[in-house]
């Protein structure tokens, strides 16, 4: 089944389990992902949208401190029986990963949208790393005009509620404090 970007197939036809990814392709160019029993199937990415996974991948591993690691997609984050998420870039503990997946939250979750990923990455994926207690949550939006490109951030506050901690586009900056600094500007990851 071949899926692209522009439209991510979300089937609700009954409550998918992790271990049901053993069933579908492995090697077809798609991503598949559960969401609290809910398959989600995304086709391969387009060059504006790897690009600002690259960039940003690069800038988290030459900021990430000692325990911890950066990962690009695909590497699935296990919340659950039937959820398995793998974020666009995740950075998590060393001492949580396994090696074929990160059985735990990670530290930060990052999702670049796509068309068709608006609904899934601002909704879905948002309020499932929000309830797992993911501490930071970033989605990027690799706009075609690079002054428009943007970055939203999110941190759990104390009551394990994401708060907005930055909205930035162009080439404003934004200082990230967690999962440790590191500066990221929108245009720079499109470029």
């Amino acid at each position: 089944m071949a899926i692209t970007m522009s439209e991510p197939l979300v089937l609700r036809d009954r409550h998918w389990a992790v271990e049901d990814l053993a069933e579908l392709p492995t090697d077809d160019g798609n991503r598949y992902e559960i969401i609290d029993g809910v398959l989600v199937v995304s086709g391969a990415p387009r060059m504006r949208h790897q690009r600002a996974v690259g960039r940003l991948y690069r800038l988290l591993d030459d900021a990430c401190r000692s325990g911890l690691e950066v990962f690009i997609a695909p590497f699935g984050v296990v919340l659950r029986f039937d959820t398995m998420i793998m974020p666009d870039v995740l950075v998590a503990r060393v001492a949580d990963l396994t090696e074929g997946e990160l059985p735990a939250p990670p530290m930060l979750a990052v999702e670049v949208l796509s068309p068709g990923s608006r609904i899934i990455d601002l909704e879905m994926k948002f309020k499932r790393f929000e309830r797992a207690g993911t501490p930071s949550y970033w989605v990027v939006d690799p706009n075609e005009d690079p002054k428009k490109a943007r970055l939203i951030a999110w941190d759990l506050d104390d009551h394990g509620v994401y708060q907005r901690v930055a909205d930035v586009e162009g080439t404003d900056a934004f200082a990230a404090a967690l999962p440790y600094p590191v500066r990221v500007v929108p245009a720079d990851l499109v470029r």
